[in-house]
């Protein structure tokens, strides 16, 4: 139960970039919230989450998400995934926060 985070600020689309890697669950999903809110705070501005090297998500990550999802909502900015895995498009899909979440022009 692994998971690394790097987050870029892509200055010519003025978003960030956040890539993940490994798994995001119950004993990981401290460091992906607290990698979320240090990031955002640092600039207020639209996060693309790339889970193109995420192979699990859990319960947990997905309440991380719609927690940001609801906070960076109200501010007019957006959080959104690309590169998802088959069985993380499988559980966005179930939930139908792949209607909210899934950009495909990210």
């Amino acid at each position: 139960m692994t998971l690394e985070l790097k987050s870029i600020f892509n200055n010519q689309l003025n978003q960030w970039v956040i890539e993940v890697q490994g798994e995001i669950d119950v004993f990981t999903a401290k460091d992906f919230r607290e990698e979320l809110i240090r990031t955002y705070n640092e600039k207020q501005e639209n996060i693309i989450l790339d889970f193109g090297n995420l192979n699990y998500l859990d319960s947990t990550g997905l309440g991380v998400i719609i927690g940001a999802y609801g906070r960076m909502k109200e501010q007019g900015k957006e959080i959104s995934i690309k590169n998802a895995k088959s069985n993380i498009l499988k559980l966005m899909t179930i939930t139908g926060l792949d209607k909210i979440l899934i950009k495909s022009n990210c």
